[in-house]
């Protein structure tokens, strides 16, 4: 066998053997990641949304002492671009997980509102659907987020930031802005969690009229609610001051800072840390395959 034939047969053997290294490892990952049903479901006139069971103790332990109800913002056009990736990705991983839309979705299954579509109707949605999270859910979670159908959150780093505070504390976090209500108020884009009795003064203060719908424009009529409710604008940053939840797609964090012009500096309620925290929370991902690749290698799922 000459020099060349020795090379190319060692070539043969050593991608053989890489092949089917990589195919082992590929087929345990996809094994250990199958989705399970749990217990954890969310009904709705009789329709169930499994989430995923997790197989790490941390997580299991916080799934458990840090009850989190998801709902999503969505439309009836978005259910198979944009929402059905939600569906299958992150939302899994919350206890409890609803879909609110306009109009009722069996199938998918949505949670009608009873209202249009459009910008203009985002308050009255999220009103609307913090009521029927109120009457329904109100004791089966501690937090309740709400997010939009192009928003990604790692879950269990929301736990692990909630754990640090007790559902009764009316108190809510989210990526704060600073104009517009004395407090500031948390950014729509990045999705933001209320605490059990965040949520109980929000939809008291629609009962007794103390707050009304003045704008449409629903992150800062949310925050200006709050706010006459008694409501704290919590401060979800890290321990070294970065923040954790963020309005705009990983690309606007991965290149080199924000142009001073830019309106998040002067929006941005705290000094902007310009590096990405560990603990991120939550991201608008701006396309869906993100949100696979996302949840595939996150170190919690």
């Amino acid at each position: 066998m000459t020099a060349i034939q020795c090379s190319w047969l060692i070539a043969g053997c050593g991608f053989c053997v890489g092949f089917l290294s990589t195919f082992y490892l590929a087929s345990s990952v996809m094994k250990v990641r199958e989705p399970h049903v749990q217990e954890a479901s969310w009904k709705y006139k009789n329709i169930e949304i499994p989430t995923i069971s997790n197989n790490d103790h941390l997580s299991k332990d916080l799934s458990r002492k840090v009850r989190v109800l998801c709902w999503i913002m969505t439309a009836p056009a978005n259910l198979d671009t944009r929402t059905i990736h939600l569906k299958y990705s992150w939302t899994r991983h919350c206890n409890i997980a609803l879909f609110m839309s306009s109009v009722t979705n069996e199938s998918f299954p949505t949670i009608g509102l009873g209202t249009k579509e459009g910008r203009d109707q985002l308050y009255r949605k999220t009103i609307r659907a913090f009521q029927i999270v109120h009457k329904h859910y109100y004791e089966k979670a501690d937090w309740f987020l709400r997010a939009d159908d192009d928003t990604y959150i790692v879950v269990e780093n929301l736990r692990w930031m909630l754990s640090n505070y007790t559902p009764d504390q009316p108190v809510y976090f989210g990526k704060r802005f600073k104009p517009f209500a004395e407090q500031g108020y948390m950014s729509g884009g990045a999705g933001f969690v209320l605490s059990k009795e965040a949520l109980n003064r929000f939809v008291e203060g629609f009962q007794k009229e103390n707050c009304t719908h003045t704008t449409s424009l629903e992150d800062i009529g949310l925050g200006q609610c709050m706010e006459k409710m008694g409501v704290i604008a919590g401060d979800s940053r890290d321990t070294e001051q970065r923040e954790t939840f963020h309005p705009f797609t990983p690309d606007y964090h991965i290149k080199e800072g924000f142009d001073k012009s830019f309106w998040y500096w002067r929006y941005s309620y705290y000094p902007i840390v310009e590096a990405s925290s560990l603990m991120i929370i939550s991201k608008m991902y701006g396309f869906e395959t993100l949100q696979k690749l996302l949840s595939f290698f996150s170190p919690f799922y």
